[in-house]
């Protein structure tokens, strides 16, 4: 039996062509999706996407999540603190 795998997109909107994975979920060549990306934000109440059964779409903040803001802005600082140490040393 063969499997399917998902697909993922949690980049923009365009490098996905709709149709081909509307198309793509239809005839179930996979077994699903999951974005958060649109061509057209919001997404339109009429868009062929919302009646896709087998895809999941959450709007543009879907990565965004309190432990996600901590690990960013933590190692941020980190960041900027380790290329500030640099700097001084030089």
């Amino acid at each position: 039996m063969r499997r399917h795998r998902p697909a993922l997109n949690t980049t923009r909107g365009p490098l996905v062509v709709e149709a081909a994975l509307l198309d793509a979920l239809g005839s179930r060549r996979i077994s699903g999706a999951a974005i958060d990306v649109f061509d057209i934000e919001p997404l339109p109440q009429d868009h062929p996407y919302r009646r896709a059964e087998n895809l999941l779409a959450t709007p543009h903040i879907g990565y965004v999540t309190r432990g996600l803001y901590e690990v960013f802005y933590r190692d941020s600082v980190a960041n900027i603190s380790a290329w500030l140490d640099r700097k001084l040393a030089e």
